[in-house]
């Protein structure tokens, strides 16, 4: 059984899913790539609910059930992961395979973990939080303005978290001395926003399926593939000789 299992009841709140994310955290290396994406999650969650009663939504409980049924998508990723034989989803795949890789950059592995998450888990939890809540993911509605506004308060806490992955005397010296750097390549591949634009309307995609089973797996496994594939590609490794000199003199 691999390190990040975690014998644990599925979450049903905010606060539930935070527990388990430490749960998840709490023997892993911090160089480890599901720990990367897991803290960066963890840092978002905590930073949404704080910001949180500043906010007045039109459906709250939709909110809250969407924000649970979201990270229960990855915790089922990572307890799939960790049994044998498990079947992980495609797009989660290459952030378990890609794990332990030298020279990928912690933000990398943070990105490709957002890049599944929400490319293919949030629509998932849209459609079903749609079902639950007995409304349909659309473009105006009081569920889709709610939405929006998680959008550009996520926007403001993954700005200040890729700054904190971005700092460091040692990463400082590394973009002095390599002014062309793949790791602004990967982080310009990436924007929360067009991805929770693109999520919405892979829900509304989906919606329109529900009626029929067969399109709707094959859609879903589809998106999971494409999502895959473009996480193999946010995991080249951007390793730079400074890097590989701080692993090696264990440099921070």
């Amino acid at each position: 059984m691999t390190p990040y299992a975690v014998a644990s009841p599925t979450p049903t709140s905010v606060a539930e899913v935070i527990a388990r994310m430490e749960a998840i955290l709490h023997p892993l290396a911090g160089t480890d790539g599901v720990a990367c994406f897991t803290r960066l999650y963890l840092d978002v969650t905590e930073g949404v609910q704080a910001q949180l009663g500043a906010l007045t939504f039109a459906d709250p409980p939709f909110i809250a059930d969407l924000d649970v049924r979201f990270a229960n998508l990855y915790f089922d990723a990572v307890d799939d992961a960790a049994k044998p034989g498990g079947t992980v989803p495609r797009a989660w795949v290459p952030l378990f395979e890609a794990r332990g890789r030298r020279g990928v950059a912690p933000l990398q592995f943070a990105i490709a973990g957002m890049n599944a998450h929400i490319n293919r888990d949030l629509p998932l939890a849209v459609v079903a939080s749609c079902r639950h809540a007995g409304v349909a993911p659309e473009e105006g509605s009081p569920q889709h303005a709610d939405y929006l506004l998680i959008n550009r308060l996520l926007a403001t806490v993954e700005a200040r978290i890729k700054e904190q992955y971005l700092s460091g005397w040692l990463h400082r010296l590394d973009r002095a001395v390599h002014r062309v750097h793949r790791l602004d390549d990967i982080v310009a591949m990436w924007n929360i926003d067009r991805a929770r634009d693109a999520a919405w309307t892979n829900a509304e995609a989906l919606w329109k399926l529900r009626d029929d089973p067969e399109l709707t797996t094959r859609y879903v496994a589809t998106l999971d593939r494409s999502v895959g594939l473009a996480g193999r590609a946010l995991l080249t490794p951007a390793d730079t000789w400074v890097g590989r000199l701080g692993r090696f003199l264990h440099l921070g």
